[in-house]
């Protein structure tokens, strides 16, 4: 449960620590995070970015300095601040000979099945490739009605599409306290906490900045997402110099640690929440395979029924009409019927576009 022993980090930065309230870059500050990330990346971690800052910097753009903003001045803003924003992590580990990408999301790409899976491969491409996939929330097209409104949600859910090991949250403040430490002076730090309780939830206040829109409430509701996903989560104070170089030699912060990894998290998800909408038959030599924890291909597959989409889930028979497991599709009823019992390598010849070799991978399947 700490950074060392991850391999895969989502790290969350606030407004609060990209710009000041007159949105100024705190430039030397950003460097010094690229100084981090650098390192862990040395010590073989994947790193993915969400960050805030894109409307603190637009509204500075824009010449508007009061705090409340209408919806359509704030997707002004969004839409000059986050040109600003992704320059300056371009320009910053560029130096780092580090490449970015910059990937903007709304909460309907989290929650609806085909862009989730559209998103989550996009970023586990650009993770391959060795590029920081630099995350924001897409305010300019989002509504108030259908946003998450904070980016600790966010980074959150962006740790449970890419099943992530540790999720980050920057913040103004260290942690988790048994009350408001700014109003009671005998407020003191809770370091771990294993179990998200009704108690853990009394104890949440409000934001101590005026630039960001999250506040422990809302770290909360991300802890209770990230750690139902198998991922340890841990709140750290991000206004000190290499906030995680801190982190790592022992700064205060509060580990909320889960009980599973991702992958155990992600198959008791596919076993027990998913609802099958059709059904794959496979040959002896696949289940051999599947028994043996490989992926399905299609040349295991005998046949294909019901109606289902890519990114449902599907049952996995035998020839004796035996259910020997489920997971999720990565082609749809049609397609998949093309493709069983041939060669992954004809995919594209026989549907016309090359996609994965895997009817089933082996990360979305379970074995009952």
């Amino acid at each position: 449960m700490d950074l060392a022993s991850s391999s895969r980090i989502v790290i969350k930065i606030g407004s609060a620590l990209v710009t000041d309230e007159q949105g100024h870059l705190h430039a030397d500050w950003l460097k010094s995070l690229a100084e981090d990330v650098t390192a862990l990346r040395a010590l073989g971690k994947e790193i993915i970015i969400v960050t805030s800052g894109a409307v603190a910097l637009g509204r500075h753009t824009l010449g508007i300095k009061r705090k409340k903003l209408k919806l359509e001045e704030k997707q002004a803003a969004a839409a000059c601040g986050q040109v600003e924003l992704i320059r300056h992590y371009k320009d910053i580990f560029s130096h780092h000979h580090i490449a970015t990408a910059q990937i903007l999301l709304t909460i309907e790409d989290s929650e609806n099945r085909r862009r989730f899976l559209n998103a989550r491969g996009a970023m586990e491409t650009l993770l391959k490739l060795g590029i920081i996939p630099v995350i924001n929330e897409n305010d300019t097209v989002a509504t108030a009605e259908l946003r998450f409104g904070d980016n600790d949600r966010l980074a959150a859910r962006v740790a449970q599409m890419t099943g992530s090991d540790v999720l980050v949250l920057l913040s103004d403040i260290d942690g988790l306290y048994t009350a408001n430490p700014q109003e009671d002076k005998t407020a003191t730090l809770i370091p771990l906490v294993t179990e998200i309780t009704a108690e853990i939830e009394q104890m949440a206040g409000i934001s101590l900045s005026d630039v960001g829109t999250g506040g422990m409430i809302t770290k909360i509701a991300a802890a209770k997402i990230a750690v139902s996903s198998g991922c340890h989560m841990v709140i750290a104070k991000g206004k000190t110099m290499h906030p995680l170089k801190a982190l790592m030699e022992g700064a205060k912060c509060t580990w909320f640690t889960a009980s599973a990894t991702p992958r155990a998290a992600r198959k008791n998800w596919i076993a027990a929440s998913l609802h099958h909408v059709g059904e794959v038959v496979i040959d002896d030599g696949a289940l051999v395979a599947l028994t043996a924890g490989k992926s399905l291909l299609p040349a295991g597959v005998v046949s294909v029924s019901g109606q289902f989409s890519r990114g449902d889930a599907v049952a996995i028979k035998t020839k004796d009409n035996r259910t020997i497991g489920c997971g999720i599709s990565a082609y749809s009823a049609e397609n998949a019927a093309m493709i069983c019992g041939q060669h992954s390598r004809d995919i594209e010849k026989l549907l016309g576009f090359s996609g994965r070799e895997e009817l089933i991978h082996r990360d979305d399947l379970v074995i009952y």
